[in-house]
């Protein structure tokens, strides 16, 4: 059976022991290494590895001994409880080897709990999964974490007050950042939180979570949206000193534009328009005060310079390239002005 979505987020929160198979796939490790770990947690418990009810092995063990996941699965553990046969980085090859494994399985077995990488739509091992009767196939994909399961994992770490504002910046992290640093940030909110019963707040959010922009980086760039252009020169000098290259700095000086420009563009508002262009707590403030002066017309032709500005550093021409992000930057300064 296939599952997506939230049915799949529910199913690896609270996997069914009495199911024999569950097959987890996706092109992201992490991802599939985060929800396999949910996944065999909920099946044996958190002691379920100390009194030896999982077993371990990976794809290339079970090519050399395809009886190996057949014993793990018939083997009466020492400890009673759910057990669970953990095979990693399965590949197509190994697609008879589990299906006879899953043939034999009957209630009380270990399940049989199996990861892989990105699988195409006619993969064998997908297929197997898919069309077995007792058996579950979860794919995972690009499609950042939902509001429900940032909600599940806030909750699991006692947090259960958030203000609406903070949750639209999670959710805006959770599009940023990969799993693993998002899964770490959500961990850092739940140990800051710990016995506090005030709601989480965006102050409180941006405050947890990593840096995604070097500060020097931020602050010239709110400088040269603000019209600031007396502080362009000392914070560019502060660039150079740190090594910062060109390219890198255009490449973030059109990102913050091309947010600008989103944000001037959504129907739906400015605010609903950063929130679509992922920037979040007090950078979004300050952003929201510089769309005030900038509009949709405005910020068109900041982004043509700015890309000129790339190509020509790209290009093979001799340029002294600080140089000219720092001129570039200040018509854009003068123009905002």
């Amino acid at each position: 059976m296939l599952l997506r979505g939230a049915e799949a987020s529910r199913y690896l929160a609270k996997p069914d022991p009495a199911r024999a198979g569950l097959l987890i796939f996706g092109a992201d490790a992490m991802r599939v290494a985060l929800k396999r770990q949910e996944a065999i947690l909920a099946l044996i418990g958190p002691e379920g590895e100390a009194e030896m009810r999982l077993s371990r092995m990976s794809g290339a063990d079970l090519r050399k001994d395809a009886a190996a996941l057949n014993d793990a699965v018939k083997a009466v553990g020492f400890f009673p409880g759910p057990r669970a046969a953990f095979v990693e980085d399965a590949t197509d090859g190994l697609t008879e080897t589990i299906a006879a494994t899953l043939k034999d399985w009957r209630p009380g077995d270990a399940v049989v709990v199996v990861t892989a990488g990105e699988l195409k739509g006619k993969s064998a091992l997908k297929t197997l999964f898919e069309k077995h009767p007792n058996a579950i196939c979860i794919g995972l994909y690009d499609d950042p974490p939902t509001r429900e399961e940032i909600e599940a994992e806030l909750k699991k770490a006692g947090l259960s007050r958030i203000e609406p504002e903070a949750m639209a910046d999670l959710n805006t992290l959770a599009r940023a950042l990969d799993p693993g640093d998002f899964r770490q940030t959500l961990e850092k909110i739940a140990l800051y939180k710990w016995h506090d019963d005030t709601a989480l707040t965006p102050a409180e959010v941006a405050a947890l979570a990593p840096a995604t922009i070097e500060t020097e980086v931020d602050e010239l760039l709110h400088a040269v949206a603000e019209g600031e252009g007396r502080r362009v020169g000392l914070l560019m000098q502060r660039l150079a000193g740190q090594g910062m290259l060109p390219v890198t700095l255009c490449i973030q000086a059109l990102r913050h534009f091309r947010s600008l420009h989103i944000a001037a563009s959504d129907p739906g508002g400015p605010q609903i328009g950063l929130q679509k262009a992922r920037v979040f707590g007090p950078r979004r403030d300050r952003m929201q005060n510089q769309l005030r002066a900038w509009g949709q017309r405005t910020l068109e032709p900041v982004i043509a310079d700015l890309v000129e500005a790339d190509l020509t550093l790209r290009s093979s021409a001799k340029v002294p390239g600080l140089a000219l992000m720092e001129r570039t930057l200040l018509r854009i300064a003068m123009t905002r002005r």
